[in-house]
């Protein structure tokens, strides 16, 4: 008498793909688009918002989601918020009423000292530079 064995032959990668493929497939945009914010992040050698800390001097990449002018008595504003797929962070230009290129749905790469300003993740003046297309 031989014994049959009822198992699967597939390689764990195998396996592995196809429960990403189905994830991808059924995901909604947005957690789609914060996935490929996330690999961008790792493959350009940035550090996460999510793992910044207070007071590190961090470099972050990701994609504009807003940018507001708030005009002041004292010093006009600029703030862009930055997202990189796992959070997001204020960039702060004080003085600046505009930059060009800083707009909606623009990525860039800023580098500056992580802080928290009224419950907010900000880095003031960052260094930024702007990703082409």
């Amino acid at each position: 008498m031989t014994e049959t064995r009822v198992g699967s032959t597939a390689q764990p990668g195998a396996r592995g793909w196809l429960s990403r493929t189905l994830q991808k497939l059924t995901a909604d945009d947005q957690t789609v688009d914060a996935e490929a914010l996330r690999s961008e992040t790792v493959s350009a050698g940035c550090s996460a918002v999510s793992a910044c800390r207070k007071g590190e001097v961090v470099t972050v990449t990701g994609r504009i989601k807003s940018v507001v002018y708030t005009p002041r008595e004292t010093v006009p504003t600029l703030e862009a918020e930055l997202f990189d797929g796992s959070g997001s962070v204020t960039l702060v230009w004080l003085g600046r009423r505009r930059i060009p290129g800083i707009e909606p749905g623009r990525r860039l790469t800023a580098r500056g000292r992580f802080a928290a300003f009224e419950g907010r993740q900000v880095i003031y003046n960052p260094w930024y530079e702007l990703s082409a297309g």
